[in-house]
């Protein structure tokens, strides 16, 4: 097939591609990551690039306006390389480094601190044993590994039980043994109802044993590297999840995962590949070896899980929306190209169903809520907005599709929360000047999550829209103006941006943050109504996740998005995913207790029956179509 080159601008870079490869394609191969929220089906107007020169076939304009056809501007996802090309991907289209949560950070919320052993006590999914072993003889020869597996049961002091080896383990041990002068150091992992060998050594080993602990969320993917004899954290690193050119959510992944042959492979090894580069960043930085990383435990949804480890999830966004499984039996990493020793385990956090995976088990680990008699209300938001309520006696758990809103996606300057993005946004209710935050405190490019809930606060409390979302005719600024298609607020004029363009919300994006945070309230109503309680009984409101660390709580509860309770009530945990797994791969009764968590929760489907649609069109107004549910705003 005929080759032609790529050329991308402003970074000047080049790559060789075969005819008919897209411009998204392109782009990823010189790597550079363009924005694609609905996975290439040309839908969401994400990938705007402009031809500069060469020879392209374009098969689809998607919603773009006749003027920016007219100036080049082109959908990459839908634009085929016919020859040389020169394109410029301009900054608004490109998908950057994110403001990843990977620790304690001070947000408008302070995280609470959380000793992840004070209850467990330090017992790691793997760990090193020094172990001599009788020198054979003549009278005394008994096998190498016959050897090794009763000295292996009397240090575990195991009666009865199982002690697995691999094929490529014995096939070392022989000149292990004899190398060390029948003395070796033993690499061992502790799994459900039995042991397995690891890795063997000659003699006593002075490196270290150590562990990943692997948060896989649909937006970014954390990784942390753990000593596994002294529990010490050595050190995080943090990305964008390398499957956002397949779509900004996981509906968007499933449909490209099941497509054609050979899609699911490739979406599987970008996700990999993202913890591996994480991985392979780490272990440079501090020398070590994959070999010595000798287990892993990873959290993520349902169909990151499944994805992560290459099973189709064809079946969870089909009625009635079944995953594969829920509990996942350990997995060697050699059988995912994970970068750490090929025999080491892998665990994954069990899901509670198709929307409810483990990372939000993994949360509810962390929060110990299961252990308590107070009511908690754990909520993570996201693409999703995963909720559980309950206590020691109770859980239920349900999950309401939110859409991209919060993660930028669907918005017409929206973003992800990385530099350029408006975090925080104030309207002078008289001169309807704006006052924006910026992170990374450069120029704007668009707006976050947490800007978003801010912005439609602030709109509403200037007078600018009405409880519906609607923009009002009797607002005079020059900031207020009407296109072809919308209406719109400008919150930065280009000269203020890091772009030519102005940098608006428009009433259709205020329409689909309403609907986001009224999707939000309403599983929360949902689960109430479940169990017969008032918001009011809710002892503690705990937010996970990176959204939450710079969300305004006032602000959300003024548009209805959070229940109107006391601000002392919210707590912020952080990225209690990512928490999680640390905390399952240093301690054997937290890799139990997660299990039986999984098995513990109720999951409340919210698709079956009204219940769930009434409170969802009561919740899209601002705060709520009944305002007694929010009595200081209504004050």
């Amino acid at each position: 097939m005929q080759q032609h080159d790529v050329r991308f601008m402003p970074d000047n870079l080049t790559v060789r591609v075969p005819e008919d490869t897209t411009v998204l394609n392109a782009a990823s191969q010189a790597g550079i990551q363009i924005k694609s929220g609905c996975g290439g089906k040309g839908s969401c107007g994400a990938c705007q690039v402009v031809i500069i020169s060469g020879d392209v076939q374009v098969e689809g304009t998607g919603k773009l306006t006749h003027d920016k056809i007219e100036a080049g501007v082109r959908l990459a996802c839908k634009t085929k390389v016919k020859g040389n090309v020169t394109v410029e991907v301009p900054p608004e289209s490109r998908l950057q480094e994110h403001q990843v949560l990977m620790g304690s950070v001070q947000g408008l919320l302070s995280e609470k601190e959380i000793n992840l052993l004070h209850k467990y006590g330090l017992k790691p999914l793997a760990r090193k044993i020094l172990l001599t072993l009788p020198e054979p003889t003549l009278t005394e020869n008994g096998a190498d590994w016959a050897k090794l597996y009763i000295e292996l049961k009397k240090h575990l002091n195991l009666e009865e039980g199982i002690i697995d080896v691999s094929l490529s383990v014995l096939r070392d041990l022989p000149e292990v043994l004899r190398a060390g002068n029948w003395q070796l150091t033993v690499t061992i992992a502790e799994l459900p109802e039995r042991f397995e060998v690891i890795k063997v050594e000659p003699g006593e080993s002075s490196a270290p044993t150590y562990g990943l602990a692997i948060d896989i969320g649909t937006t970014t993917v954390v990784v942390y590297l753990v000593n596994l004899a002294t529990g010490e954290l050595i050190d995080k690193q943090g990305t964008y999840n390398k499957q956002a050119r397949y779509g900004d959510d996981v509906i968007s992944r499933i449909v490209f995962s099941t497509d054609e042959p050979g899609n699911l492979k490739e979406i599987q090894m970008s996700v990999v590949n993202t913890v591996n580069e994480l991985v392979d960043k780490i272990c440079l930085k501090h020398k070590v070896e994959w070999a010595d990383i000798a287990g892993a435990v990873a959290a993520g949804n349902t169909t990151m899980t499944q994805l992560f480890l290459g099973v189709s999830p064809k079946y969870l966004r089909l009625e009635p929306y079944i995953p594969t499984m829920s509990y996942v039996p350990p997995v060697k990493a050699g059988e995912i190209d994970l970068h750490m020793n090929p025999l080491g385990p892998v665990l994954m956090f069990p899901s509670v169903a198709s929307y409810v995976g483990g990372d939000i088990v993994s949360g509810v680990l962390v929060t110990d809520m299961a252990n308590n008699d107070e009511l908690v209300l754990f909520i993570d938001i996201g693409t999703n907005g995963e909720i559980v309520l309950g206590n020691r006696d109770w859980l239920v758990a349900c999950a309401c599709s939110a859409g991209p809103c919060f993660e930028g996606g669907g918005i017409s300057f929206g973003m992800r929360a990385m530099p350029g993005a408006i975090e925080r946004v104030d309207i002078d209710p008289e001169s309807f000047d704006v006052t924006l935050k910026v992170v990374g405190g450069g120029k704007p490019v668009g707006i976050c999550g947490s800007g978003l809930v801010d912005v439609l606060a602030k709109l509403r409390e200037a007078g600018i829209i009405d409880r519906a979302g609607n923009f009002q005719k009797d607002v005079n600024s020059f900031r207020i103006r009407e296109t072809e298609e919308d209406k719109e607020f400008v919150l930065a004029w280009s000269h203020q941006a890091d772009g030519d363009k102005d940098i608006v919300i428009t009433e259709n994006d205020v329409k689909n943050l309403i609907r986001a945070k009224g999707a939000i309230y309403a599983g929360i109503r949902s689960l109430l109504r479940m169990v017969s309680l008032e918001v009011e009984m809710i002892d503690k409101i705990i937010i996970a996740g990176g959204f939450g660390n710079y969300l305004n709580v006032p602000d959300s509860v003024q548009i209805g998005l959070l229940p109107d309770l006391p601000t002392e009530r919210f707590e912020f945990i952080g990225n209690s995913s990512v928490k999680g797994a640390h905390l399952a791969l240093l301690s054997q009764q937290a890799r139990v207790e997660a299990v039986d968590l999984g098995k513990k929760m109720t999951y409340l489907e919210l698709s079956a029956g009204n219940d769930f649609m009434d409170e969802f069109v009561s919740a899209l107004f601002l705060p709520h179509t009944d305002l007694s549910l929010f009595p200081s705003v209504e004050g």
